[in-house]
């Protein structure tokens, strides 16, 4: 395994809440909970989970867009809760992410010229020059012709967008990439040919992937390996092809048989029934033992450690038990 570019520890993301009159009461929404995790140098992690369970939030965090509650995220072995304005400025340099839509996340006044170069103005990169030499290759890059620099974003289909939001991440040589349901707002057609791209340009910039989607087939079909989030909690993490082939949480394993397949019908899979609970009240114990068909008296009361089985974790008291034959 490669070293460690990104490293989360203990992770905690919690958002106060006032309700009621005059805003007297107060709760707390524990949108990410002790999460811990490695990204290694050139590969992609895939964060899966339901909507909701945290995993935009999580890639917010990394980039310190949401301040962390707790815990600690080491980039290239430094803290960055201890970093000087000038340290992170440096280090969202080397950090960038590609959002959901690719038309709210592109400013609707600015060309594509503009959207692609000021990255590098913020950060005094280069002359007038070299800035436009950049946008040209960037725009090469990512599959458009050099024509769009002088367009708006509106005069785009979505998959073009995406592409000029890619542009936009890449702009600055970032050493991570978080790519948050970046293709979920995109025809099927259109995605395959988006993941193709970010595919390449990982080979080409030897980038390491978050890749955060709610679609197992397009994690699978993206990861290295697989971590599985539910109610601000990882509950599985290993290698993409075990995760796929021997799930070993519940969650997980409900996951996939979620997952639509030619000639099966509803009734065949055994589909996780109920609604994720309110992160502001997560249930006691496992968070997943109100809708786990597994659970036992344990399971309501204490929460289950993310135990390793050499490089596949697995936090589940009963898992030994649930394996795939």
């Amino acid at each position: 395994m490669s070293e460690a570019v990104l490293e989360v520890r203990d992770l905690k993301l919690h958002f106060s809440q006032r309700s009621g009159v005059f805003g007297r009461d107060r709760t707390v929404v524990r949108a990410v909970d002790n999460v811990s995790f490695e990204l290694h140098k050139g590969e992609t992690l895939g964060l899966v989970g339901e909507s909701g369970c945290g995993k935009s939030s999580l890639g917010k965090a990394l980039l310190n867009l949401h301040k962390p509650s707790a815990g600690k995220v080491i980039y290239q072995g430094k803290d960055i809760a201890g970093l000087s304005d000038k340290a992170m400025r440096e280090y969202r340099r080397s950090l960038q992410i590609i959002f959901q839509d690719p038309f709210e996340s592109l400013n609707s006044r600015h060309t594509v010229s503009a959207i692609l170069e000021e990255p590098l103005l913020i950060h005094r990169i280069g002359d007038r020059a070299s800035r436009t030499q950049r946008v040209a290759a960037l725009l090469d890059m990512v599959g458009l012709p050099s024509s769009a620099a002088s367009k708006y974003p509106h005069e785009f289909s979505g998959g073009q967008r995406q592409r000029i939001g890619i542009a936009r991440a890449i702009a600055l040589n970032p050493s991570v990439l978080i790519c948050d349901e970046a293709v979920s707002a995109l025809d099927v057609s259109v995605q395959a040919q988006i993941l193709n791209l970010l595919l390449e340009i990982q080979r080409e910039l030897h980038l390491s992937m978050l890749f955060i989607s709610h679609d197992l087939g397009v994690v699978r079909h993206m990861s290295d390996r697989i971590a599985v989030m539910y109610l601000g909690q990882i509950v599985e993490i290993g290698d993409a092809q075990a995760i796929y082939q021997q799930a070993r949480h519940p969650y997980t394993q409900g996951l996939l048989a979620a997952i639509p397949r030619l000639g099966s019908s509803p009734e065949e899979s055994s589909q996780i029934g109920g609604d994720i609970p309110s992160p502001i009240a997560p249930p006691s114990g496992c968070r997943f033992h109100t809708r786990c068909a597994h659970t036992q008296a344990q399971c309501k009361i204490q929460p289950p450690a993310l135990r390793p089985e050499g490089s596949h974790f697995t936090a589940c008291h009963f898992w030994e038990d649930l394996k795939p034959a």
